[in-house]
């Protein structure tokens, strides 16, 4: 009687136990994305090139998928990377040429659209004197100066670590490219060897894993699609309307896509302005330009990220931003890139942890 009383009271506890802590899955999944955020967080610096390459990887891969269905899987891979070899190239030797170009173009011109936004803010005051005096001009144009003189003092000063830049950049010519291929060619190897260092009880962690991984190749394809649509829209439209500096800014234009609702804001200012130093702000080609750059931003808004980011799991503005904000300060550049990828692990994890967890089933497949 006593051991059948032990045993009730034993099986009493433990159920009570369950039911307070969580189960094995879910203590898995806790612990690959503690060490998991620890090992990036601490060594994100170092693994800038696997990123990059990762990236590059989840934009590629759906090629050679498709490719797969009709060749062998190397030789898919053989023809998306040499394919990309030559984008690869195109890139470095035909637009990088003509952006440096126009970049070194637009700063020679910078101390004459000073001179000539100075000229036109002087004016405030007798067009306004009751609301802006031509002391407070003054004051405010001097204050401009010396920021201007730190931020070149700055660029002096970092201009030594311009051969460590440039050595990093020609490091990750090599490397990028070379881990891409082999990402590509032997995903299904490298991803049976990571299992091995996951637990056996991994049911939990493998659902989250299959919708965020769906989640950052819709994310990462549709963003280069949308770069790539943006930015030829942008140049042909620029180039049509006879803008100077048409590339710089339309590679601007693709790039501020990467940041949600933040980027469209901060490249209005250089495009606006561009042309106002060009026309001035009464003229017609202005008007131009103000109309043609609000048609591209509405047709990005209103049908290309519809279209592009059909699958994606919707997110609110807010958390977007939210997500912008705090990945972005964790790993800069890469932070803000993955920022809507990494909200929507957040989000897929929060909908596979409910409060209450039915053990399952050791699940040893992957």
């Amino acid at each position: 009687m006593n051991t059948e009383a032990d045993f009730s009271n034993f099986r009493y506890f433990k159920d009570r136990i369950r039911r307070i802590l969580p189960n094995s899955q879910a203590v898995a999944l806790a612990l690959i994305l503690i060490i998991g955020f620890i090992l990036i967080y601490s060594l994100s610096d170092i693994l800038m090139p696997v990123f990059a390459s990762i990236v590059l990887t989840y934009l590629l891969l759906g090629i050679v998928e498709k490719l797969e269905k009709k060749l062998p899987r190397i030789a898919a891979v053989y023809i998306v990377f040499s394919g990309f070899l030559t984008c690869l190239g195109l890139f470095l030797f035909v637009l990088m040429p003509m952006i440096s170009t126009q970049t070194v173009q637009l700063v020679q011109k910078i101390p004459e659209m000073i001179k000539r936004a100075q000229a036109e803010i002087m004016r405030l005051p007798e067009l306004h004197p009751q609301f802006i005096t031509e002391n407070s001009i003054i004051e405010i144009m001097a204050s401009i100066q010396n920021e201007l003189i730190h931020y070149g003092q700055d660029l002096i000063s970092n201009s030594a670590s311009s051969f460590a830049g440039l050595v990093a950049a020609i490091v990750y010519l090599f490397l990028v490219p070379m881990m891409v291929f082999f990402f590509l060619k032997d995903k299904n190897t490298l991803i049976t060897w990571f299992v091995k260092f996951l637990p056996r009880d991994r049911s939990l962690t493998i659902q989250v894993w299959k919708e965020v991984d769906i989640q950052i190749a819709n994310y990462v394809r549709g963003k280069f699609a949308e770069v790539i649509i943006l930015t030829s829209a942008s140049y042909i439209t620029y180039t049509f309307l006879d803008l100077n500096y048409a590339m710089l800014l339309s590679v601007l234009m693709g790039l501020s896509v990467v940041i949600p609702y933040i980027g469209a804001t901060l490249v209005t200012f250089p495009v606006l302005g561009v042309a106002i130093m060009q026309w001035g702000f009464t003229a017609d080609e202005f008007m131009y330009v103000a109309i043609a750059y609000s048609i591209i931003q509405a047709i990005d808004g209103v049908i290309l990220i519809p279209l592009l980011f059909s699958e994606a799991v919707n997110l609110h503005p807010v958390a977007i931003i939210i997500a912008i904000l705090f990945f972005g300060g964790l790993w800069g550049f890469w932070g803000v890139f993955f920022a809507i990828p990494l909200a929507t692990a957040v989000k897929a994890i929060l909908n596979a942890w409910p409060p209450t967890l039915v053990e399952t089933p050791l699940d040893t497949s992957f």
